[in-house]
């Protein structure tokens, strides 16, 4: 029943998407329930609110922007593969760069990814700070504060933007920011609850901080 309820929203929201996608979506639960009895990367409260908490919540970065054709993402501290598995569902001509320190996560996301078919994501263990490959986007879901964060990526954006945000970081995160972005200005928030009713969105926020590399 969940999943069906899921699947009525995510058509609300995202209305154009293909039967493959459609399916991709529909697979999620039963994989994650199905990897997450072997290797715990999902809270047990949390797999049963997998499509809000975790799909519908990586999709809001969607809801602010459109990602074009071609496009380079990293997705650091992934976790089970979130934001970054369903924004490479929802983004099938768009690369995804999953990466996490912790070995068994990387080893759900790659198995998810076989599962799905993706062929638009990889997924590696490997620390933010090592990867020597410049992205239009890092996403994220609070893996760190935003200090601590641009100090990971900083020199790992493209220079030049092909979008109407300015290429840098779209974080995921919740409730009082200002403290956190008190030194970064040119930060931007927009309240998810704009765009989901579900309760669990009403402190969820997408933070786009744009980063001039050269």
């Amino acid at each position: 029943m969940l999943k069906i309820q899921f699947m009525e929203e995510i058509l609300k929201q995202f209305p154009n998407l293909t039967d493959n996608q459609i399916q991709q979506f529909e697979k999620l639960q039963l994989l994650y329930e199905d990897w997450n009895a072997k290797i715990n990367v999902i809270s047990r409260k949390d797999i049963d609110e997998l499509y809000t908490r975790h799909v519908l919540h990586s999709l809001g970065i969607a809801k602010i922007i459109e990602f074009k054709s071609g496009s380079k993402i990293m997705d650091v501290g992934t976790g089970g593969g979130f934001p970054a598995i369903p924004l490479a569902i929802l983004f099938p001509e768009v690369n995804f760069y999953a990466i996490d320190i912790i070995a068994k996560k990387i080893k759900v996301v790659n198995e998810v990814i076989k599962a799905l078919g993706l062929k638009n994501i990889k997924a590696e263990q490997k620390r933010a700070e090592l990867v020597s490959h410049e992205f239009d986007f890092i996403v994220s879901r609070a893996v760190t504060n935003m200090p601590d964060f641009v100090s990971w990526i900083k020199d790992k954006i493209k220079p030049n933007s092909k979008h109407e945000l300015q290429n840098g970081i779209l974080y995921l995160k919740g409730g009082d920011l200002s403290e956190e972005l008190k030194d970064f200005p040119k930060a931007t928030e927009y309240n998810l609850a704009e765009y989901f009713s579900e309760e669990f969105f009403e402190t969820k926020k997408v933070v786009h901080l744009p980063l001039k590399t050269k």
